[in-house]
């Protein structure tokens, strides 16, 4: 389905009916990463999942982004489709990032947080620099040289080795964004705020998911933010990486659900 929101037209997938689940997606993915958990939790939640501007079938707007240009624009898709309780919000990696700083700008907005695969902590020096030869990469290359520097570290090992469909899958997604949309996002992610601060302050239900092979952010962001977050869970999924979602379906789902049903 497409939706034209603050001057761009976004594509998004809304199943089910009850509890809103938002499912925000990282980078440089789209929202198809989530069909597994649509299918599965929109039997008893109204499951909503946007390809953010740039990504997926989402128009590809000039850069640059920033996170909390996002954040507004999932904000837009709720208020348009009329999701005005308070929803669930569930953003992986970069979606993280946006969930966080949703909390931030929109607390009222959320009855619960499902961080995946993310950190609260601001991009480091080396991690801005690599931002912007990532950049440079994208203007020189595309959006197959993102991919193909990417790729080798999105899934567990063990994915790599049991699931090449998965493998093949997550490679499509990836080369089917637009240059704006990597660029768009990479300037936003190293331009976010620490979210640190914030991790104290949250006051509802948040359930933190990490796989135990990611090896874009270490294990021990998670454990910092659950040691931060008053009122949260952690899961350490094996045989898991980036994508835990993805790597992992059935867990995943479970937990959500069960996260939810104590809401």
């Amino acid at each position: 389905m497409i939706i034209e929101i603050n001057g761009f037209k976004m594509a998004y997938e809304s199943q089910g009916q009850g509890t809103p689940l938002l499912f925000i997606h990282g980078f440089p993915l789209n929202r198809r990463m989530w069909e597994l958990q649509m299918q599965s939790l929109s039997s008893k939640t109204w499951t909503l999942a946007p390809d953010l501007r740039g990504h997926g079938d989402s128009e590809p707007v000039a850069e640059p982004y920033s996170i909390d240009m996002l954040v507004d624009d999932c904000v837009a898709l709720l208020d348009t489709l009329g999701m005005v309780q308070p929803a669930v919000i569930c953003g992986l990696s970069m979606g993280g990032y946006i969930t966080l700083a949703m909390y931030r700008r929109y607390p009222e907005r959320i009855r619960g947080l499902i961080l995946a695969a993310t950190r609260a902590g601001a991009d480091s020096p080396e991690g801005k620099e690599n931002r912007d030869l990532a950049i440079a990469q994208a203007e020189k290359d595309g959006a197959a040289a993102i991919a193909a520097s990417m790729l080798p570290k999105m899934l567990s090992p063990k994915t790599y080795e049991s699931n090449p469909d998965l493998v093949k899958r997550v490679e499509r997604f990836m080369t089917s964004i637009s240059v704006p949309g990597i660029i768009g996002a990479l300037e936003g992610m190293k331009n976010r705020p620490d979210s640190t601060p914030l991790l104290g302050e949250i006051a509802v239900p948040t359930l933190i998911i990490h796989g135990e092979d990611d090896q874009l952010i270490p294990f021990q962001e998670a454990q910092d933010m659950h040691s931060a977050i008053a009122n949260s869970t952690m899961i350490l999924m094996s045989s898991a990486g980036h994508l835990p979602n993805m790597e992992q379906p059935e867990w995943f789902n479970q937990a959500v659900m069960e996260f939810i049903e104590k809401l």
